[in-house]
């Protein structure tokens, strides 16, 4: 069980360095791990079959589209000669989806950890994008209120609770080898950002989590050493969709629109 402390402020702004994960005694991690090199990539999934351009979050039935599973495949190749002995995914379709051509190289099966989910979110099933008209209307206001929290859907330090405990299990699920465990652009981003000791709050533009690309966590024993970001499908991201990318008047209404 992974435990997450901290200062919180009213405003619901973490700072990093003032939040301490903890997950087992200092006997257990004795007992477990050693100095043994494990590395845990944590992947977001292809391209998403969306045209309406609706803010899909955990609704069900949202599929990878063709360049979706064009993008999954080709992570598959980049990974094929890594020692990946466990791979996982969110419950939802389309991390299901890109996580499978991965497994299949490896002669593995696809397992679900709830923990990788995406984040929870007010607007979820509407249209959310830049140009819309979604921040001037009125009924919208109240859930923009705080954005350290956020306010609109899951607190940040919540995504890091249940991400840390994800990447624990997976590096405990593959010791010594490598483990993939996809899951969506936020949550990805969140645990990434309090790994590094930066502010949980940012602009989502600033993500550095492109579609199909790998965040790397390598471990000594219990503790994480490195982090490493890749982008194997690249040439097949949409230039609009790429991580610091300037949004674009009605992007919204691609396929690939959401996390």
């Amino acid at each position: 069980m992974t435990e997450v402390t901290g200062a919180v402020d009213p405003a619901g702004m973490t700072d990093p360095a003032d939040v301490t994960v903890s997950s087992e005694t200092a006997g257990e991690r004795e007992r477990h791990g050693g100095g043994q090199r494990t590395v845990v990539h944590l992947m977001r999934h292809g391209e998403v079959e969306n045209p309406d351009g609706v803010l899909y979050g955990r609704l069900p039935g949202y599929h990878l589209s063709e360049l979706g599973r064009r993008m999954a495949e080709r992570v598959a190749e980049h990974l094929a000669h890594r020692d990946i002995t466990h791979v996982v995914a969110s419950p939802l379709e389309r991390a299901q989806e890109t996580a499978a051509p991965i497994a299949k190289v490896h002669g593995l099966e696809v397992g679900s950890d709830e923990r990788l989910i995406e984040a929870e979110n007010i607007f979820q099933g509407k249209t959310f994008g830049v140009g819309d008209g979604a921040l001037r209307r009125p009924a919208n206001w109240p859930h923009l209120r705080n954005p350290f929290r956020p306010s609109w859907g899951e607190p940040y330090i919540d995504q890091v609770v249940r991400m840390m405990a994800a990447l624990e299990a997976a590096r405990d699920a593959a010791r010594g080898h490598e483990a993939v465990c996809v899951s969506h652009q936020l949550p990805i981003w969140t645990v990434r950002s309090f790994v590094e000791r930066r502010r949980l709050w940012h602009d989502p533009r600033r993500r550095q989590c492109t579609l199909a690309s790998l965040t790397t966590f390598t471990f000594v024993g219990d503790r994480i050493v490195s982090v490493g970001y890749t982008e194997p499908a690249l040439d097949l991201v949409p230039p609009h969709l790429r991580a610091g990318a300037k949004p674009v008047k009605g992007a919204g209404k691609v396929r690939g629109f959401g996390a």
